[in-house]
C-alpha cells in the first residue's frame, strides 16, 4: 500500500518525457500518461510502467495531481477548457501543476477558476534542457500558496536539482519568461555577430575561441559553438518556435506592464523571420547559419 498521490502527465515531449520518467522511476509514483506531439515518448513510458489516457477528463480521473508540459498557453487553455477538458473532470483538493512556460495571465485565470471548484494551481516552468531533463537535473521556477508547493515539492524534487519559490501563483512563469528573454536574447545577439564574421570572411574557428576567451563566454555560447565548431545542434535542444513563442510571450507580458522593450522586440523580429523563413523546428544553436544565409554567407548547411 501507498499513501503518494497518483500522478498525470500531459505533454511527454522533449522536455516532459523526462520529467515523467523521473516521476515514475526515482519518485515511484503511479503515472498516467497522455500524448500530446508524439508517440514514442508516450510508449517508452508505458513500456516503464506508466498507463495512459486519452484524453484530459480521463488523466484528471486517473490522478490526485496532474502536471502539463505543452507548448504554450494555447495548449494550456486547450488542455483546461476543451472537449473533455480537466477543469470539468478535476474534483476538490486535486492540484495542477503546468510546467510550461506560460502566458502569467492565463495562469492566473486558469488557478482562479481551477479554485472555484476547490482544487489548487502551482506554475512551474522547467530550466535548462532535454539533457537535464532524462537526468532529473532540472531547474523549476514555482509560483502558488505555500501550502500547494509544499505538497507537490516531493514530486518536483523527482526531476530537478533546483527549485525556486518565486511568489504567487504566476511568479515562476514571470521570473522564467524574464530569464528567456535574456538568454533568448542572448542567443540571437551571438548569431547574428556570428553571421557578420561569416560576411566577413573571418576564420570562424579562430572567431569562437575568440569568444570562449572573451566577455561573450558564458552557458548560452557554450552550448550554441559545437555547431559552429562541429556542426553539433544536440547542446541545445529547444526549437526555434519555441524561442519565438517566449520572446513573443515576454513581450506582451512587458507590454502590459508598460515596459519600454527596444531589444527584446528586435530579437522578436529576429525569431519572427526565422519562422516565416520555415526553420522553425530547427534547433536554436543552428541561428547563426540561418542569419548568415539571410546575408548572403554561409557558416554550414543548413539541408
Amino acid at each position: 500500500m501507498t499513501n503518494k498521490p497518483r500522478i498525470g502527465y500531459i505533454g511527454v515531449g522533449l522536455m516532459g518525457h523526462g520529467a515523467a520518467k523521473n516521476i515514475l522511476e526515482r519518485g515511484g509514483y503511479a503515472l498516467t500518461v497522455m500524448a500530446h506531439r508524439n508517440r514514442a515518448p508516450v510508449d517508452d513510458l508505458i513500456g516503464r510502467g506508466a498507463r495512459e489516457a486519452a484524453t484530459p477528463a480521463a488523466i484528471a480521473a486517473a490522478s490526485d495531481i496532474v502536471f502539463l508540459c505543452v507548448p504554450s498557453a494555447v495548449e494550456v487553455e486547450a488542455m483546461v477548457y476543451g472537449q473533455d477538458g480537466l477543469l470539468a473532470a478535476m474534483r476538490p483538493g486535486m492540484i495542477l501543476v503546468d510546467n510550461t512556460t506560460c502566458d502569467p495571465t492565463t495562469t492566473r485565470r486558469v488557478g482562479e477558476d481551477l479554485a472555484k471548484k476547490g482544487c489548487a494551481m502551482v506554475d512551474a516552468a522547467l530550466g535548462r534542457t532535454p539533457k537535464e531533463a532524462e537526468a532529473g537535473r532540472l531547474s523549476t521556477y514555482i509560483g502558488g500558496t505555500p501550502e500547494a508547493i509544499a505538497t507537490v515539492r516531493p514530486i518536483l524534487e523527482s526531476f530537478t536539482d533546483t527549485i525556486v519559490v518565486c511568489g504567487a501563483l504566476g511568479a515562476g512563469t514571470t521570473c522564467k519568461l524574464v530569464n528567456n528573454s535574456i538568454t533568448i536574447g542572448m542567443c540571437a545577439v551571438i548569431a547574428e555577430g556570428l553571421a557578420t564574421a561569416a560576411k566577413l570572411g573571418v576564420d570562424l574557428t579562430a572567431q569562437a575561441q575568440v569568444l570562449s576567451a572573451g566577455g561573450a563566454d558564458g552557458r548560452m555560447w557554450q552550448m550554441m559553438k559545437p555547431w559552429i565548431t562541429d556542426g553539433d545542434d544536440s547542446h541545445l535542444k529547444g526549437p526555434l518556435r519555441i524561442a519565438a513563442k517566449d520572446m513573443r510571450t515576454y513581450n506582451r507580458m512587458a507590454e502590459a506592464a508598460g515596459v519600454a522593450t527596444f531589444i527584446s522586440q528586435a530579437a522578436n523580429q529576429t525569431y519572427r523571420m526565422v519562422l516565416n523563413q520555415g526553420h522553425g523546428e530547427r534547433f536554436m544553436p543552428v541561428l547563426p547559419s540561418i542569419l548568415a544565409a539571410a546575408n548572403g554567407a554561409k557558416i554550414r548547411d543548413l539541408d
